[in-house]
């Protein structure tokens, strides 16, 4: 079948257009996305303004579109932090389904979490045992740890690059103090979920996803995602360290001039590099593993999971 996925990040909304059937690795067969950063269309009462809603109904009109130029069969769509999180969330969803006659599907932190494990668990396998997974988004941070598709786990934190460099920073490069500020409050937020997690075991392999993370390993000399996905990446906690200072301490012109980081993100990679510098250390990650799939590919896998079978010959399930 041809999917058609729309993913309403807090940086990014993204049409992903996939050739899939069960039991077998999503396809892609067209992406259209924008970087839209809705979080900096919230005002002080945390409303979506009506500049962020009518961009992003133009982009879901033109979504929708798209998909059924590609002959998309099953289109689905869903919001993550931005929308959930905003005081008119569910007014801007009820114009958009009106406008555009499609339902959104609000997802919750957790759920955000336990989708983006199921995809990192489909990348690397049984094999990897106990898996830790990390992604930064630019709403929040989810963690995840488990030995099945399912995690034992699942947290979300407002801790995403783009809030915190919206709600901490007031100048780029930021001042020493306000990093320090946030670098407090990251650290304060994260030790306080780190017994929850490993108090079901030492992770056998960490890895992270997300946006952040992939420009945070391209900047520590991971290969570039022209090399495709099935080159290994990765990013060592003594790098992490390292970049964390350097970032905080670079304004936006500059992070943008480093390989793998676009001007579209380089204002919030000083905080997300904060984020992610926390989350090893307080974790006594070492190494993380970047994995190629996201929160994006959970939806599509958990969906495809979801299609019904009928019994072959044999009486084994087939499509």
């Amino acid at each position: 079948m041809r999917l058609g996925v729309l993913d309403i990040g807090s940086n990014t909304v993204h049409l992903l257009v996939v050739d899939a059937h069960r039991g077998a690795r999503p396809i892609p067969a067209y992406s259209h996305k924008e970087e839209l950063r809705l979080t900096e269309y919230l005002d002080d009462a945390n409303r979506l303004a009506r500049e962020g809603i009518d961009r992003l109904g133009a982009f879901v009109e033109e979504a929708v579109r798209l998909a059924e130029d590609k002959g998309v069969e099953d289109f689905l769509a869903f919001a993550t932090s931005a929308v959930r999180e905003s005081a008119n969330g569910d007014e801007v969803l009820a114009e958009i389904d009106e406008r555009c006659g499609v339902h959104i599907q609000v997802l919750s932190g957790r759920d955000e979490a336990r989708l983006t494990f199921l995809a990192v668990r489909r990348w690397f396998g049984w094999s990897s045992g106990r898996l830790l997974a990390f992604d930064i988004g630019g709403g929040s941070l989810e963690i995840a740890s488990g030995v099945d598709e399912e995690p034992d786990v699942a947290v979300s934190l407002p801790l995403g690059a783009g809030r915190l460099t919206r709600d901490w920073f007031t100048a780029d490069p930021p001042s020493p103090e306000e990093v320090r500020r946030l670098r407090r409050h990251v650290r304060t937020e994260i030790a306080r979920t780190v017994g929850d997690v490993v108090r079901f075991g030492a992770p056998d392999r960490a890895v992270a996803t997300s946006k952040t993370f992939k420009q945070l390993a391209r900047i520590s000399g991971a290969a570039p995602s022209s090399e495709g996905p099935y080159v290994s990446r990765s990013l060592s906690r003594r790098d992490m360290a390292d970049w964390a200072v350097k970032l905080t301490t670079m304004d936006s012109g500059a992070r943008a001039q480093l390989s793998g980081v676009s001007e579209a993100r380089a204002a919030q990679l000083a905080a997300g590099a904060l984020v992610a510098d926390a989350t090893m250390d307080l974790f006594e990650v070492e190494r993380l593993e970047v994995c190629p799939w996201a929160l994006r590919e959970g939806v599509i896998l958990r969906r495809l999971d979801a299609l019904p079978g009928r019994l072959d010959q044999t009486g084994g399930l087939s499509e």
